[in-house]
């Protein structure tokens, strides 16, 4: 149908981004659209990657083609045409990398409306000169504490954290703070070579050495001549000595790696920096203050809270301070329609959920007044309590209401059923899915046999129930005080499947982060987050199981290998040797094109196989090294079911509904629930001998209702075989199928931070101060209300 003003529908043609089957779809503007389907379907492919990245390149052709080389550019996506499409907007869960001077204030910019309300109605000390509203920011050199560097900490270290056991030399591992691996057999090594005892117990060394390894700010550089294995030729290198304190210090400051800047935190004391007292402000700024409170005291409030204070004390303040606050209140209740008045503006944005920053996000669009646009919204439900549910369903009408049309990728049923309009995709995963089976309103969904989402919308009937285990003991933790929560002492039971539940911000994830294995019963510690499992395309589903390296050994071991010399190195396309050089093993080329975004092409000496010739001439049963990669985990299991290491591998993926990925499918295609159970298949492939207890922070986020069902099985079969199970969890038919309920709450921030039920799912759905309790019930049906 030929584009016109008055055709109400996105029209897509044609789409074959990842996995879609030459899509055709027409999708109404002006309406809430949700994307559903299991996970890998395609959904996101078509929602993110052909509708968004297609609004996107449009966007940027309208812009100068010199301004175009300075924005990063996606390439255009892989369809055939899209008519009727306005500008769009994507919401998304991604993070930039953490940094600890972004803040709920700076997400949402309701801390410049408070830094102007500052400098323009705030009350000064008699004679002070009036300040610009920079000076009223910690990330401005105007107004940062010249102390602190405007964080409003100060960090250090001391002996006893650094050497928790004296007892050690430092050859055997004293210094607990150093790096492992190379990085910290070097500073030995430097140590050793300037004349240091590393041999001798710590506590027995003179003070004054003890003081200059841990705390000197010298960094000498000295020939190193290693002693290694005899078998090692090894050749002196020139090392550098850094002492443990800066060593900690300068991770912490400037890692990337989440892990790294955590190990580090561990050996550090955190203080109010003594000259701005926490507040992160010079001294003149923090003499300002309005209704009697410093800028710093404001923003340390939560939201509502905060928004209360200004209510009631902008009346008696002058005009320019009615104005200032009262586009302030406005502001901050859209945030706090989306469950998140129990946030206060200084809270940092790496301690957020990914829920909870994509929700601050949607919060500063709704205030942004724009029209005719569409939305692009990843899972807005991630992270949300049954009870923000109906907030949050109220915001996306908002937005239709202010004529722009919403696109949602969404799991929740409450959100599907809420749609005016629905797009499944399916029927199952990656090449078994692809396909719109129906696009309409979400009623005629029930004639849609092969729906996997059918069957939960509409044929919902509770499953049997299950006998509640006994606990084989308990773990106990605390008291616990960090963030909201105050001296919390908590009880888990040992070899049965426990669920965390409370709304957001009531204290679930800060508590179960507690649970450590120094704790008395634990044993061994397993956390499965949502975490990709590798950053670049070199890493994918092969090399992270442990499946790559026995496939490589197969090779190694056919006669045309042998007859070659060919090690297992040569089948690794991240080593030169066997890799194509012209792609380096990546398989394609980037493209630079002068006014236009780089593109990526198929490499033109390899086409996308990775691998050069001569390695590309050895096969094993009839397939070279980049055609096994290229199986999906469904079809690999069938070839390699005589090879018991590989075949243990593919059946564990099997088990947590992952036959659709391909085996050298790169990490960073891959959902945050595809990495998760990647990453409990890795786990569940191993022998475990102990008792192991298993932590999941939000494990059914990202997931279809039918890939709960497939994680559930494997979650239960980890209990059954004798292993305890905590999850952190919103998801009321997971919960109900718990054997022990911990909630937390009874609201978010200082509302929340305590336990106000715990027990089987049927005890805690009856708990009159909870208000998790009306939702578990519903969901536990007959059986539970009986």
């Amino acid at each position: 149908m030929p584009e016109s003003h008055h055709d109400p529908y996105v029209r897509v043609r044609g789409a074959r981004e990842h996995n879609l089957a030459g899509v055709d779809v027409d999708i109404p503007r002006d309406a809430l659209v949700v994307f559903t389907g299991v996970s890998g379907s395609g959904k996101s492919s078509l929602a993110f990657g052909t509708i968004y990245a297609e609004a996107q390149r449009r966007y940027f052709e309208s812009v100068a083609p010199y301004a175009r080389r300075l924005i990063h550019q996606v390439g255009a996506p892989a369809v055939g045409e899209i008519t009727g499409l306005p500008p769009a907007v994507s919401l998304e869960q991604r993070r930039s990398s953490p940094n600890a001077r972004s803040s709920v204030g700076t997400v949402t910019t309701l801390s410049n409306s408070l830094r102007m309300l500052f400098s323009r109605a705030g009350r000064y000390p008699e004679g002070a000169e009036r300040l610009d509203s920079d000076a009223f920011s910690p990330n401005t050199a105007a107004g940062a504490c010249p102390s602190c560097h405007g964080l409003g900490l100060l960090h250090d270290t001391s002996e006893e954290l650094l050497v928790p056991e004296p007892e050690l030399s430092i050859r055997q591992g004293a210094i607990a703070a150093w790096p492992g691996a190379w990085q910290g057999k070097n500073l030995r090594d430097v140590l050793d070579t300037l004349g240091y005892d590393v041999d001798r117990p710590w506590r027995e060394l003179d003070a004054k050495d003890r003081e200059w390894i841990l705390f000197t700010d010298e960094q000498p550089v000295v020939t190193v001549h290693p002693v290694r294995d005899a078998d090692r030729i090894q050749r002196p290198y020139q090392g550098t000595y850094m002492s443990a304190r800066r060593y900690v210090l300068r991770t912490f400051s400037d890692s990337k790696s989440p892990t790294l800047r955590a190990k580090a935190e561990r050996f550090l004391t955190s203080a109010p920096c003594p000259v701005c007292g926490g507040g992160r402000l010079r001294p003149e700024a923090l003499a300002v203050t309005f209704a009697g409170r410093t800028i710093a005291d404001l923003a340390s409030l939560p939201l509502t809270a905060l928004a209360g204070l200004l209510s009631t004390t902008a009346a008696e303040d002058g005009e320019t301070a009615r104005v200032l606050t009262g586009d302030l209140v406005a502001r901050i209740a859209t945030v706090t329609e989306l469950g998140l008045g129990y946030l206060s503006l200084d809270r940092a944005t790496p301690t957020l959920s990914n829920g909870e920053l994509q929700r601050l996000r949607l919060a500063t669009q709704l205030r942004s007044g724009l029209f005719g646009v569409v939305y692009v919204l990843d899972e807005p439900s991630a992270g949300l309590h049954p009870a923000d549910t109906e907030a949050l369903l109220v915001v996306l009408d908002r937005l239709k209401a202010a004529g722009n049309s919403v696109f949602v990728v969404e799991h929740h049923l409450d959100v599907v059923r809420h749609a005016d309009w629905l797009v499944d995709v399916g029927p199952l995963a990656g090449v078994h899915g692809g396909r719109v089976l129906h696009s309409g309103p979400p009623g005629e969904l029930v004639d849609v046999e092969a729906s996997a989402t059918r069957r939960f919308l509409f044929d919902r009937e509770p499953g049997p129930a299950r006998e509640v285990r006994a606990p084989a003991g308990w773990l106990r933790t605390g008291p616990v005080s960090r963030h909201n929560l105050r001296s919390v002492d908590a009880a888990f039971p040992v070899g049965v499947l426990t669920a965390v539940t409370g709304v957001s911000g009531s204290g679930k994830s800060t508590l179960v982060g507690a649970l450590t294995e120094e704790l008395s019963g634990v044993g061994r510690l397993v956390t499965v987050d949502q975490r990709p499992i590798g950053r670049t395309p070199r890493s994918n589903l092969a090399t992270y199981t442990g499946l790559f390296d026995v496939v490589r050994k197969l090779f190694t071991e056919t006669e045309e290998a042998r007859g070659r010399g060919y090690r297992a190195g040569r089948f690794s396309f991240n080593v030169p040797g066997g890799r194509c050089e012209t792609c380096q093993g990546e398989g394609f080329v980037s493209v630079e094109l002068l006014f236009l975004p780089s593109t990526y092409a198929p490499c033109p000496d390899c086409h996308g196989a990775r691998y050069n010739p001569e390695t590309l001439q050895v096969r094993l049963r009839g397939l070279t090294i980049a055609e096994v990669l290229d199986l999906t985990v469904e079809s690999a299991a069938v070839f390699f079911e005589d090879t018991p290491a590989a075949a243990r591998s593919l059946r564990t993926l099997l088990d947590v509904g992952l036959g659709y990925l391909r085996l050298g499918q790169p990490a960073t295609e891959l959902s945050g629930g595809e990495a998760q159970r990647i990453k409990l298949a890795s786990e569940l492939q191993r022998p475990h001998r102990s008792p192991t207890l298993y932590v999941l922070d939000e494990p059914t986020t990202g997931l279809h209702p039918a890939d709960v069902e497939v994680l559930m099985r494997q979650l239960h079969g980890l209990v059954d075989a004798g292993h305890s199970v905590i999850v952190v969890e919103h998801d009321m038919d997971v919960v109900a199928t718990a054997d022990w309920v911990v909630d937390l709450g009874p609201g978010g921030g200082d509302e929340g931070g305590r336990i106000v039920a715990a027990g089987p799912p049927d005890r805690v759905a009856r708990a009159a101060e909870s208000r998790t309790a009306p939702y578990l019930l519903r969901a536990l049906g007959p059986a539970g209300r009986g």
